[in-house]
């Protein structure tokens, strides 16, 4: 289940930064240390994303069914990231 969860955070996040963030630069990272897979995406496009908005509401509610943590941070003009970290195993 964690792995689907990894592959739905980075689909749909990279999704996102393609479709909105007019980014040249995405990052994508995924570490897993004690215990926990952390998921890192970032890019430097636009930002100004609305963490309530029903995709990024929607990344929130997947992972957090997975007993995980989402968060994002998104400025305008300083592009968008988020963070995903699930239990391992």
């Amino acid at each position: 289940a964690v792995e689907a969860g990894v592959y739905y955070v980075v689909s749909e996040a990279l999704a996102n930064a393609a479709k909105h963030a007019a980014a040249s630069v995405v990052t994508v990272r995924v570490l897993v240390e004690d215990g926990t897979v952390s998921v890192e995406i970032a890019d430097d496009g636009v930002g100004g994303a609305d963490p309530s908005g029903s995709g990024l509401r929607g990344l929130a509610d997947r992972v957090a069914a997975l007993d995980g943590h989402f968060a994002v941070s998104s400025v305008v003009g300083a592009g968008t990231a988020l963070r995903a970290e699930f239990p391992a195993g």
